[in-house]
């Protein structure tokens, strides 16, 4: 099966007959709503959705899926990507699609399955003018329409596990914490590297790309780690989890730690490096990594921890990863063999 045909459940493809039947019904994106100063406040004055409860997209609005997702909490994401009629995005290699003013960036996050399946909220990313603008939506209990939520929200929702969490939808100022980079907002997930080569490929042959990036599709489908080499899937793990607040110029960029797929250096990614401030966050341990011996390495101790001061991310999260815990520990537990 190609890699294109493991898009989304509400990827073309699947959408069928109903898709097509909410397209006609659709009036469309609207430039002037994602271009104009202010905030809307509900999410259906963007025109995103045919039928927002189905995340059915209108016209013009394209499904992805990101080869590694970001962990939050086991939370189904449904994304999707606008480029306005007559621009295209610009590729830059295996980074961050380059998309031009007017464009969006839409994710939904959702508990449930089926008929039970809750919108908990939608996030959306404006490239106006003067920049990228991050904006959360929370959605109303009967699945109608979704508002503005500039101050955040608290809800309870059970995981996939079964874990009964208290899910937070941030508030606009702490879209920022991980958007930052430079002092500017920025998009982090469509990198070319974390996206199907096929995917791209339609994305370019509708023209909303200019061209199929080179080094696309570098990182392993999450569902397929286990055929890879738990160094390639732990590395590729960090850089969605953890790079957007580990790098130069991000909000984190004070530890020193650059958890980058592109990163090379051994120390800058970890091994053998000592926190810049030392603390509980540490656990008593001395190093980020210590090569085969993960139980006393800072950052697993990090990422299998929900303690406030401790856990790692620190946003975005409220229970363990265990896949991701599980692919890291491995990797660093075969470091030397």
């Amino acid at each position: 099966m190609k890699r294109g045909l493991l898009l989304l459940a509400a990827g073309a493809a699947a959408l069928g007959g109903a898709m097509a039947q909410a397209e006609l019904a659709s009036p469309g994106v609207s430039d002037t709503t994602i271009l104009q100063d202010g905030l809307p406040r509900t999410l259906s004055e963007y025109g995103f959705f045919a039928d927002g409860a189905a995340q059915f997209p209108a016209p013009g609005v394209v499904p992805y899926r990101l080869n590694v997702p970001l962990y939050s909490d086991g939370a189904e994401k449904l994304r999707f990507a606008y480029v306005p009629t007559g621009k295209q995005a610009l590729s830059d290699g295996d980074g961050l699609l380059q998309f031009p003013v007017g464009s969006a960036l839409i994710k939904t996050f959702a508990f449930g399955e089926g008929s039970e399946r809750r919108l908990i909220e939608t996030r959306v990313m404006l490239h106006r003018a003067d920049g990228w603008v991050a904006l959360p939506y929370r959605w109303n209990e009967t699945q109608t329409e979704a508002t503005l939520a500039v101050a955040g929200a608290r809800l309870e929702v059970t995981t996939p596990a079964g874990e009964p969490i208290s899910y937070r939808i941030p508030n606009k100022n702490q879209c920022k914490e991980c958007h930052g980079l430079n002092g500017e907002v920025v998009p982090i997930g469509p990198k070319a590297r974390n996206l199907s080569a096929d995917w791209l490929a339609g994305f370019v042959s509708a023209g909303h790309l200019d061209a199929v990036p080179a080094g696309s599709d570098a990182m392993p489908l999450w569902e397929v780690r286990a055929a890879q080499s738990p160094e390639v899937a732990a590395r590729a793990y960090l850089d969605v989890n953890c790079a957007h607040c580990h790098q130069p110029g991000a909000t984190a960029s004070n530890s020193g730690l650059d958890l980058r797929w592109e990163q090379h250096e051994p120390h800058s990614f970890g091994i053998f490096k000592r926190p810049v401030a030392a603390g509980r966050g540490a656990g008593g341990h001395e190093f980020s990594i210590v090569p085969g011996r993960p139980d006393e390495s800072i950052l697993l101790y990090r990422m299998d921890s929900v303690e406030p001061g401790v856990a790692m991310p620190e946003l975005g999260k409220s229970t363990v990863d265990p896949q991701g815990v599980a692919i890291v520990r491995k990797w660093i537990a075969e470091m030397n063999k």
